[in-house]
């Protein structure tokens, strides 16, 4: 398992606000499994680690989108309650060099369920995870309320953990309350793009994205009599998008236009057209693991694109003779099912397209010096089925060979073979091995 704990301060949670709503839409983009913990977010992510390019890249994304919304410690562990601890006391990982080492140096704070017996757990020494772990069990169930100890037993493993796992809204709209009064209409982008990247997040876990948004501001209460409650600003884009950048140029663009008519508060940022993204690769070769296709659909469509003669695959065929047991046809044509020839004789990794005849030095092969025959002789013996037309009408490719692998003191390991039907016997160097 693979938690991930994000932390906002406690003073931005208590009671739950619109920061940490805004930070689980978001985080609804890695995995489906979210879940709201005190004052943070934890999500489970074992299954979305090779969706993201690895455990690296994941967090790295997560450490870095998080901290635009607020969020002020991220911690890894195998569960939820244990990430919470682990982010509560500025700890990144609890996986090295293990999690009962790491949970029993943490102080008893960092147990939500141990809070309301700090006093008491103190007098008896408790001053970390590790004390309270070293009590009698049977003491503590009977001097403390049940869920220390199951609250504990879950953060180090012991015992499974119930989550309330978060829904994903049919539509978004976000808001958050400035930490100064703004005055110009260009510095709300620094809101506004926290929103946005919520937005983003949102349309991401839908695979959508949007033509429309509406960005809307609340004036502050002590405004002058003629200035309006709020004001609000509509971007549209010509095409469905979720690219932060390119929304937040836009909004920067449009917002240099505006003059605030009174000091705004509280942003509030709305989706009004979301549509579904098909997403598309601009390479030749689209990336199977984000479209979800197979191979055989990804050669299909580029063989329809480029033409059904140059997409070739190859394609073993049921003969044992080497220049024949492969051929090349269009990807878009089903694979035939026959047997495959076996053999026990190494095969070349790079075939030659005609035999070289090699110099004799007497009766043994010559490659770059005299060959030492190491394996063999494999026959190969057939052919009259296979008529071809030459100069004297059809005929037939009968082969009759005795294939050995070879060794060259200065070309290495080699393919070659004696021939059987010629008048005079012949040695040929026919492929080599990588």
């Amino acid at each position: 398992m693979l938690w991930a704990a994000l932390r906002l301060p406690a003073e931005a949670t208590a009671p739950p606000t619109d920061a940490l709503r805004g930070l689980s839409l978001w985080a609804l983009q890695f995995t489906p499994r979210v879940a709201l913990r005190d004052e943070a977010v934890v999500m489970e992510l074992a299954s979305s680690v090779r969706l993201f390019g690895g455990k690296r890249a994941l967090r790295d994304r997560i450490t870095a989108e998080s901290k635009e919304l607020g969020v002020v410690a991220v911690a890894w562990a195998p569960n939820s309650i244990a990430g919470l601890a682990l982010a509560r006391a500025g700890v990144e990982s609890g996986f090295r060099p293990g999690l009962t080492e790491v949970l029993d140096r943490l102080p008893m704070q960092t147990l939500t369920a141990g809070r309301s017996h700090l006093v008491t757990l103190s007098q008896l020494g408790c001053q970390t995870l590790g004390d309270l772990r070293r009590l009698p069990r049977g003491g503590l169930v009977r001097r403390f309320d049940s869920s220390l100890l199951s609250a504990l037993d879950q953060a180090y493993g012991l015992r499974p953990e119930a989550h309330e796992w978060l829904s994903l809204p049919d539509t978004f709209e976000a808001r958050l309350e400035l930490p100064f009064r703004v005055e110009v209409a260009p510095a709300l982008l620094y809101g506004a793009r926290r929103l946005l990247l919520q937005l983003c997040g949102w349309l991401a876990a839908r695979h959508a994205g949007t033509t429309a948004i509406r960005l809307r501001w609340m004036h502050d209460a002590m405004r002058p009599r003629s200035a309006d409650p709020g004001d609000e600003l509509i971007v549209r884009t010509a095409t469905a998008t979720r690219d932060l950048e390119h929304l937040c140029r836009l909004l920067a663009e449009n917002l240099a236009k505006i003059t605030l008519q009174a000091p705004a508060g509280d942003l509030v940022l709305e989706a009004l057209d979301v549509q579904p993204l098909d997403e598309r690769s601009a390479s030749l070769l689209p990336d199977v693991v984000h479209e979800g296709e197979t191979l055989a659909l990804v050669l299909e469509r580029i063989a329809a694109r480029l033409g059904p003669d140059k997409v070739l695959r190859p394609v073993l065929n049921a003969d044992h003779r080497v220049e024949w047991m492969q051929h090349w046809q269009p990807a878009s044509q089903p694979l035939p099912r026959r047997p495959l020839p076996a053999t026990d004789l190494p095969q070349p990794t790079r075939l030659f397209p005609e035999p070289i005849r090699l110099a004799m030095s007497g009766p043994r092969p010559m490659y770059q010096g005299v060959l030492q025959l190491l394996t063999g002789p494999h026959r190969i013996e057939g052919g009259w089925w296979h008529r071809v037309e030459g100069e004297d009408g059809p005929c037939a490719l009968q082969l009759q060979r005795d294939y050995w692998l070879a060794l060259s003191p200065h070309a290495g390991a080699l393919w070659v073979f004696q021939t059987r039907l010629d008048d005079e016997w012949a040695w040929y160097l026919h492929g080599t091995f990588a």
